[in-house]
């Protein structure tokens, strides 16, 4: 990981926004995205007890896929025919996945959410990562491909491919290295991940 770069970005940063994510363009950006919003929401959709009504997390998942500013507007309107048309078991298992991504074995609901969105040619890498960062975004991460492939290759971090299907090893491996990264930065109150996302984003474009 290029250390250097990474403290030129951080410099850049805060001559610009001497307040980091206090700063008022920056809560505006967050405003826009309803970053505030889709967290509750996730928090509130996805508590573990829930889970008992799968037809009532599925039209929850399809809620919050269909309202993130993150996700593309066609992966969007694909996701929503998909999952309102989706019968069981798959529908099941999609929900189960989601639970094990969220609450449980992160990679076996990885396995899982792949296997039935595979099948509409929908295992997409924001599809997949998008609830767990709105769940818990001072832990998970988000993968927006063209963002992360320039991050990999801006900071030159070694040890990691990008691969347009996802995969859990992809996602630890660069989790890790967004953690290591983020220690790095003295980011100021304000920040989770979704912000320093919005950090890293800023510096590669």
């Amino acid at each position: 990981m290029n250390l250097e770069k990474l403290k030129e970005a951080e410099e850049i940063f805060f001559s610009r926004y001497p307040k980091g994510f206090e700063e008022e363009e920056m809560k505006k950006i967050a405003e826009k995205h309803k970053i505030s919003k889709m967290k509750d929401m996730a928090r509130e959709m996805f508590a573990e007890d829930r889970f008992l009504d799968i037809d009532a997390v599925m039209e929850d998942l399809i809620k919050i896929v269909s309202r993130s500013s993150l996700v593309s507007v066609f992966e969007k309107a694909r996701f929503k025919d998909y999952g309102k048309a989706l019968q069981e078991p798959d529908k099941s298992q999609l929900v189960e996945g989601l639970y094990e991504t969220i609450h449980g074995d992160m990679e076996k609901g990885f396995d899982l959410m792949i296997d039935v969105l595979e099948k509409a040619k929908l295992a997409k890498w924001p599809i997949i990562t998008i609830c767990p960062l709105y769940y818990n975004p001072d832990e998970e991460v988000f993968i927006k491909p063209t963002t992360v492939k320039k991050i990999i290759a801006y900071y030159e971090l070694e040890d990691i491919i990008y691969k347009p299907r996802p995969s859990y090893e992809f996602y630890s491996k660069y989790k890790k290295y967004f953690k290591e990264m983020r220690r790095e930065v003295d980011i100021k109150a304000g920040c989770d991940n979704a912000s320093f996302s919005g950090f890293l984003m800023m510096s590669v474009e």
